[in-house]
């Protein structure tokens, strides 16, 4: 069902876990659907520099988180938004049909960190003026 690449990700995740005080946190999904991922971003002068993440779900939910974290790495926050749904896919090297929707979740989560890293942004700017 899974080929070499997902079932690698998800057994041997290289970008699982948490960065405490993360400059940046998304969530999304929900418990009825059964996937939901968190993903945790480091920025240094707009570079993102370390991603972790947090996803409960299946195969195709922790490879798709775990894919994410490694391609947003080194980018820009962004270039790190125009990542799409079909590049992880293919970086996957494809998903069965019914499990593509994890590789939007993982697009729609790197949006979320994003916007939660320029909230936070916004929030230190007004601090210092």
């Amino acid at each position: 069902m899974y080929n070499e690449v997902v079932m690698s990700r998800f057994q041997n995740p290289r970008n699982a876990g948490i960065i405490t005080s993360a400059d940046g946190v998304g969530q999304v999904g929900n418990v009825r659907s059964g996937d939901i991922m968190k993903i945790y971003l480091r920025v240094e002068k707009g570079m993102i520099t370390n991603a972790k993440f947090k996803t409960f779900g299946g195969v195709a939910a922790i490879a798709a988180t775990d894919v994410a974290c490694d391609m947003i790495k080194g980018k820009t926050v962004e270039a790190a938004l125009k990542i799409t749904n079909q590049d992880i896919l293919t970086l996957l090297g494809g998903l069965p049909e019914m499990k593509i929707h994890c590789t939007v979740l993982a697009q729609e989560v790197i949006a979320d960190a994003v916007k939660d890293y320029h909230k936070k942004l916004e929030k230190d700017n007004k601090k210092k003026n």
